[in-house]
């Protein structure tokens, strides 16, 4: 980029990159991509792969696990030291694999984020990869863009840009295309658009004179942002429980260690060992590495949902989320606009087609008919396709939209009456313009033709464009006084019939005018006609409404559409109160209070801008409601930021939507965010299972050891066997459960509550019960085989064993933990259970029957009919818990049927 580029004349700008107000061709594009290379900021080098290994040593519970090993290695149980060892090494091996995968679906997200860039190539509009913008190229800005290069302005209409990131003023500068003085400060340059800032409002064209690195944020900064970190506050508190934990075990196992040397008089080195035993028993060392798989698990699940995670605590929130509220265009709809309808003095047309394609029945009452045939449709729709600022593309069959989709439909509907777009925009140059704007409510442009001929052509809101006529077009093509109320009532009808109506109007002007402004089309219009344009709804997302409905989250749609439009499609997909539709006007006369209350009993609101979204958000998070919130525009920023999850739309998204943004939807589909709720559950789901299965067979573990200690018995496990079932249990089986899939009825179940703690009394109560079975199952198994005359050595493995077969019995079970676990869906469990369960098997197998490693852990081959008995007790610790969850989940059901009896008497 040549330094004084914001100083020079646009035509010296173009000419020093070779490059033309129209563009460049896609070739010459190629070749410059291959000399400059991709539109990136330069990477920052990855965490050295050893160092990220050896991070996984940090951490309390390991440096337990490693001391204990230290010791018993001075005291010569090198046996002991060596599964001490394997259980840290594998925990560690573990963690950097899923880690690394996990750091691997971010960057393939961050990718699915990257940004486009709407350029002009070969002269026509495309929609590219940011990183594909080479110096020379034409970029087409639009409010909500963030400027995908730095760009010296050829074209400005309204254009503001805030350029914060550069500058700190957080007031957005207004630009233009006139040079500035070469020494002008980087907020003082006019005429530049730079890389990264974003577009507040108007439009503007800009010509690429700098990529990546040689921007001016490449230049002030190596990397916008880093990879999102893999932890959530769930996560963190749960390694801060796991921490004190630790503490407390290590805290009872020294005042076992006293009591057992100083009051038992044991032998300090046995004793010693038994201490050892009792803290890999009881220690999660494995519980942070599973939680955080379990959520890169969930983060991979969404992204193939279509559901990509910019922050990690969203996965929590959209678990709890009750009321979801919504965009309609594109979300509950298929964005694919089309003219249903059009009224021109005295007829009203109707039309068929597929999508975008320029062909299609047209319809005057029941026959069909040539557009072309009539004069006032065909003005109509030559208009349409002039004040237009899309393209159409035929693409493997199907014709794509470059630009807006309603303007796409527009074309597509001058297409059907007959109009040759290519051809009309040809013979008329456009030479001026007033971009849409939100506050005025309409578009117009300014055009000549060759045989001299210069007209407006204006396209609006029909309320506004219709205060700006004077005259309409008679059916004779003269000009007649505008029937104002007429038009009124053929606008409400079209919109009663969930169509979205614009109203297309004309002027001529002379031909020496080469600019159009506010005062040239205000009063002295001539109105055309109507067009009525509707987007159907998807199918999946009536399906996705009916599923939110059973699953107590509300769905509320919000909308800048007309009233009636509003109410007909939140009738066709089924919102709960489709009848009620509150207007932005009647919010801004509500104060808080009144809004409160009407924004729990509407679900549809019409006419609305986004600072409405910010009040309705607000008024429902005062009723302590979970709300999903999407946006797409830029000003739709702050009502994301506040939603409890904020989410925007992938394609149609600004990028300061997406910015501000938890979730981003690929594909921009309802369908999807209620999946992504689907996912979130399930992710909290498998947490709170992979909790439940840990603390409770750690806390099994622990106490059978703790027992025998206090009471001066004889270890029914010894502690290296203690130490091979947590290295071949606590790396396999709690894994399992961070890749279980939705359990049946999660989106059946009520929302779960906001501020629910996930270490509950029912939780303590499971810990409580499963211990206690648990220590019963090994003392119990324990005495049987001594009382049948087994040796120490047979009854040891028998309980070694008991303790392994109740641990995958308790995995079954908690497989299921809202319904029952008796079903063969349950029993056919998931190929990583299995996997998981045969591993576990085989290993049990190798240490109780191979001799080499019956002499390390001390265990005898256990006879067919006691490995019989062993299973047994498995099978009796599933049905003691099963029946006790049953009876769970019968007395809360009957209480919550009885409570919903009290609210509605």
């Amino acid at each position: 980029m040549k330094p004084d580029c914001h100083a020079a004349e646009i035509e010296d700008c173009l000419t020093s990159l070779q490059s033309s107000a129209g563009g460049l061709a896609a070739s010459d594009a190629a070749v410059r991509l291959e000399k400059h290379g991709p539109n990136c900021l330069p990477q920052r080098p990855g965490q050295n792969p050893v160092l990220r290994f050896l991070s996984h040593f940090h951490n309390i519970l390991i440096y337990v696990l490693i001391g204990s090993a230290v010791i018993t290695g001075a005291m010569q149980h090198f046996a002991d030291t060596a599964v001490i060892l394997a259980v840290v090494l594998a925990n560690a091996v573990i963690g950097f694999i899923q880690e690394g995968r996990a750091e691997k679906a971010m960057e393939s997200i961050r990718g699915m984020l990257a940004p486009h860039a709407a350029v002009l190539r070969d002269g026509e509009r495309r929609s590219i990869d940011a990183a594909d913008l080479v110096p020379g190229d034409i970029v087409l800005l639009e409010a909500g863009d963030k400027v995908p290069a730095d760009l010296r302005l050829i074209r400005s209409s309204g254009l503001r840009i805030e350029e914060a990131i550069l500058t700190g003023e957080s007031v957005p500068a207004e630009k233009a295309t006139a040079p500035v003085a070469p020494d002008a400060a980087l907020g003082d340059r006019s005429s530049m658009a730079y890389s990264g800032t974003m577009v507040t409002a108007g439009q503007g064209r800009g010509l690429v004179v700098a990529t990546g690195a040689k921007t001016e944020i490449g230049r002030i900064s190596g990397m916008l942002a880093d990879v999102e970190v893999l932890t959530t506050p769930l996560v963190r508190q749960m390694n801060v429980f796991a921490k004190w934990l630790t503490v407390f075990i290590l805290l009872i196992a020294a005042v076992l260690l006293a009591f057992g040397y100083f009051v038992e008089h044991y032998d300090f080195t046995e004793m010693f060992m038994a201490v050892v035993g009792l803290s890999v028993a009881a220690i999660p060392e494995g519980l942070p590495a599973v939680l955080t798989i379990t959520l890169a698990v969930g983060v991979q699940a969404m992204a193939r949902r279509n559901a990509i995670v910019r922050r990690l605590p969203a996965i929590e929130t959209l678990g709890s989320v009750s009321v979801i509220c919504t965009d309609k265009t594109g979300t509950l709809t298929r964005n694919e606009m089309m003219v249903a309808s059009a009224a021109v003095t005295g007829h009203l047309f109707s039309f068929e087609g597929d999508g975008y394609a320029p062909d299609g029945a047209v319809w005057l009452a029941d026959s069909r008919v040539n557009g072309l045939d009539h004069l006032l449709l065909a003005e109509l729709a030559s208009a349409a396709a002039s004040c237009n600022d899309a393209s159409l593309h035929s693409r493997e069959g199907f014709w794509i939209v470059e630009g807006d989709p309603m303007e796409g439909a527009l074309l597509a509907f001058a297409g059907k009456v007959g109009i040759d777009v290519r051809k009309e925009l040809a013979a008329r140059t456009r030479t001026d313009e007033i971009p849409f704007d939100s506050r005025h409510k309409f578009m117009a442009t300014l055009h000549h033709d060759h045989p001299g001929h210069a007209d407006i052509f204006v396209k609006g809101a029909p309320e506004r464009v219709l205060g700006m006529c004077a005259e309409q077009r008679a059916v004779t093509g003269d000009c007649e006084p505008l029937d104002e109320a007429a038009w009124i009532r053929s606008a409400d009808a079209m919109a009663a019939r969930g169509q979205r109506v614009l109203a297309i109007a004309s002027r001529q002007i002379a031909n020496e005018q080469r600019t159009v402004d506010f005062t040239d089309v205000e009063g002295g219009l001539v109105l055309i006609g109507l067009v009525g344009l509707i987007d159907p709804p998807r199918a999946e997302a009536i399906e996705a409404v009916a599923e939110c409905r059973e699953a107590g989250i509300r769905v509320k749609m919000i909308t800048g559409d007309h009233a009636g439009t509003a109410a007909a499609i939140g009738a066709l997909i089924g919102l709960e109160n489709s009848e009620a539709v509150l207007t932005g006007r009647q919010i801004d006369e509500m104060d808080d209070a009144e809004l409160t209350g009407a924004a729990a009993a509407v679900d549809i609101f019409a006419r609305t801008n986004p600072e409405h979204k910010l009040r309705l958000v607000m008024a429902l998070q005062s009723q302590g409601i979970t709300v999903a919130m999407t946006g797409d525009g830029v000003n739709d920023a702050p009502a994301l930021k506040r939603a409890d999850a904020g989410i925007a739309m992938g394609r149609k998204g600004s990028e300061a939507a997406k910015e501000a943004a938890e979730l981003v939807l690929a594909d921009d589909n309802f369908a999807s965010i209620v999946a992504a709720v689907r996912e979130g559950r399930t992710v909290y789901d498998n947490i709170k299972k992979v909790i439940s299965w840990t603390l409770p067979t750690n806390a099994g573990e622990a106490i059978t050891i703790v027992v025998a200690l206090l009471f001066g018995m004889t270890l029914p496990v010894t502690p290296i066997q203690i130490l091979w079932v947590n290295l071949i249990t606590a790396v396999t089986l709690g894994i399992a459960l961070a890749f279980e899939p939705t359990e049946d009825f999660t989106m059946r179940r009520p929302p779960r509550p906001r501020g629910e703690p996930l270490l509950t009394g029912q939780m303590a109560w499971q810990i409580v019960l499963v211990s206690g079975l648990f220590f019963a199952g090994v003392f119990g198994i324990y005495a049987y085989a001594l009382d049948v005359g087994h040796s120490v050595e047979l009854a040891r493995t028998m309980a070694l064993n008991t303790l392994v077969v109740m641990e995958i019995a308790y995995l079954f079970f908690i497989r299921n933990i809202y319904g029952t676990s008796l079903t063969w869906k349950a029993v056919r469990a998931t190929p990583v259970v299995w996997g998981t369960i045969v591993t576990v098997t085989a290993a049990q197998f190798a240490v109780t029957y191979l001799p080499p490693l019956q002499s390390v852990f001390t265990t005898e081959a256990v006879p067919l009919f006691d490995g019989v008995l062993v299973v047994g007790i498995g099978v009796l610790l599933f049905a003691i818990i099963e029946v006790e969850k049953q009876l769970r989940l019968s007395i809360a059901g009957r209480v919550h049927h009885r409570l919903e009896q009290d609210e509605s008497d």
